[in-house]
């Protein structure tokens, strides 16, 4: 069975950092890649950024570049989002989905692609 189990998530204050982690089973990296997207309250969801465990290759969102890293530990088959400077425009419930390997990079920040997705988790940014 394949599961996606995000955590990490929680409230700090502005300029601060969190490191969201996604567990991932049932699947191999070799198969999968990772995309990290967020919701929040009224809008649709976003795609902020991706990683090819396979080749370390990343992708991000303009509105997170220099701020957010994406990273795996394939031991582990866990990916991770460390989220820094962190801005009250960037609470949201972020989620964690697994796209086929064979897309390229282009389609990780789309939705659209990926077969599996996580619970979700919760972060909140105090100004």
């Amino acid at each position: 069975e394949v599961q996606l189990v995000e955590s990490g998530g929680g409230l700090v204050q502005a300029g601060g950092s969190l490191r969201l982690s996604c567990a991932a089973s049932g699947f191999s990296f070799d198969d999968y890649g990772i995309g990290w997207f967020r919701q929040a309250p009224g809008k649709e969801r976003e795609g902020v950024s991706g990683i090819r465990a396979t080749d370390g290759s990343t992708s991000y969102a303009d509105s997170v570049k220099g701020r957010f890293t994406v990273s795996s530990d394939n031991a582990k088959n866990t990916v991770y989002l460390q989220m820094n400077s962190l801005k009250p425009e960037d609470t949201a419930v972020y989620y964690c989905a697994a796209i086929p390997i064979y897309y390229s990079l282009t389609y990780y920040l789309n939705e659209h692609d990926y077969d599996y997705w996580g619970q979700g988790t919760q972060v909140t940014v105090s100004s």
